[in-house]
């Protein structure tokens, strides 16, 4: 079959005249293609997903009531543009409840239709052709990925055991650290589990200030911590002068699917995020953004899911260490991050973390995501589908019988 005319006129950014002829397969489409196949081919022995990054459950009852009001209302039929103020107030409110963060509703914060969307948007608000984003690695893509749509580079940061998975901000070449305008930062980070110390924090304030650079914290795991109770990057002193902080609705209150976040911190990027909104979106359904307010009011619904992420993380790493692998309880999130096993006694070797997911899914039903950017990193998320704690427990004595099972060696 013939290209079509238009071939050569896709943008290099999405691989220009070659778009679409890479045989190259996404890592999540691989899983995916696996767990299908796993399926079909062993139905009878049931599919351990620990590869969902999403959680379980629906959002609480209460949230969903709201919903139901509100979605009757025709004043929340328009637009809603750069968000209502209704969803404003409440983010700020719980800003300040749970962090001590204080906010002016009006101008320090702005809602996203999730926080994926905005680490597309941020980059818009200060890349320029040469210009750099520092990105930690393995980390979410987005940021990097619309860091080069414009013509910058990313300079990754390699999250390691020796560097306690904390970004080496001392490590960045000089003529990197010249043209680097944006650092992306999160924590609790995913897929790591680590969360940051109030040290790290107070160190990348400075970085930034010494550096005329702008940082960006993911904190879309942010009330899943454990170590700790969970915190905020804006509660760093200086930290509203060098950057913003992203958040989401979705770990911490069970909202997913329902797409809202919010973007805080220093007025004037909160303001630049909400030009290259207004010409990128027309805002979520007020309905949600009023349902979304009412969650965040309610300090008992991240609590409660936090609780249980970490009575299921408890019994993962317990299982998880009987069966070989070296894992501890992170600090935060609902991934557990450990190792990759390097093979099979008497069986295959595997030559990376890739190659030892794909064992175990193809040939054991087990479900994990592989991470090879630093390392060879299995991650587990404990968000599986489980209806009640005796159901948790049966998933972890299927699990603890798999793995036993392997040999695995590490």
């Amino acid at each position: 079959m013939s290209d079509p005319y238009f071939q050569k006129l896709f943008a290099e950014r999405i691989g220009g005249a070659n778009y679409g002829k890479d045989d190259a397969i996404y890592k999540f489409e691989k899983i995916k293609r696996a767990k299908r196949k796993a399926l079909a081919d062993h139905p009878e022995r049931g599919l351990l997903d620990f590869g969902i990054g999403e959680n379980d459950e629906m959002a609480p009852e209460s949230v969903r009531r709201v919903m139901d009001a509100e979605i009757d209302k025709p004043e929340n039929r328009g637009y809603a543009d750069n968000g209502v103020a209704d969803f404003k107030e409440a983010a700020a409110r719980f800003m300040r409840r749970e962090f001590g963060v204080a906010l002016d509703a009006a101008s320090q914060v702005n809602h996203c239709i999730g926080s994926k969307p905005a680490y597309a948007m941020l980059p818009a608000c200060f890349i320029n052709p040469g210009d750099v984003t520092l990105m930690t690695t393995p980390g979410y893509p987005v940021a990097g990925t619309h860091t080069r749509y414009y013509g910058g580079e990313v300079h990754n940061l390699p999250l390691t055991k020796e560097n306690d998975f904390l970004p080496d901000l001392d490590s960045i070449p000089a003529d990197v650290l010249g043209r680097a305008k944006l650092l992306v930062l999160c924590f609790p980070n995913s897929p790591t589990g680590k969360t940051a110390t109030s040290e790290f924090y107070a160190k990348a304030v400075a970085f930034a200030k010494a550096n005329d650079i702008v940082i960006v914290n993911d904190a879309a795991h942010a009330m899943i911590s454990f170590d700790q109770e969970p915190t905020s990057f804006l509660s760093t002193p200086g930290a509203m002068d060098v950057g913003v902080e992203v958040h989401s609705m979705s770990k911490g209150f069970d909202m997913i699917g329902w797409r809202m976040g919010w973007v805080c911190g220093h007025e004037r990027i909160v303001s630049a995020f909400a030009d290259v909104k207004d010409n990128s979106d027309s805002g979520q359904f007020i309905a949600v953004q009023k349902a979304a307010a009412a969650a965040l009011d309610d300090p008992e619904i991240p609590r409660q899911i936090r609780e249980k992420y970490r009575r299921r993380m408890e019994k993962l790493v317990d299982t998880l260490q009987q069966c070989g692998f070296e894992c501890e309880m992170p600090g935060g999130t609902y991934f557990l991050y450990t190792p990759s096993p390097k093979g099979v006694e008497g069986g295959p070797t595997f030559d990376s973390a890739e190659a030892a997911s794909q064992f175990l899914i193809t040939e054991h039903s087990i479900c994990t995501v592989p991470w090879d950017d630093a390392g060879a990193f299995l991650r587990f998320s404990v968000t599986y589908v489980a209806a009640d704690e005796p159901a948790e427990d049966a998933i972890m004595a299927e699990t603890a019988e798999r793995l036993s099972d392997l040999q695995l060696v590490f």
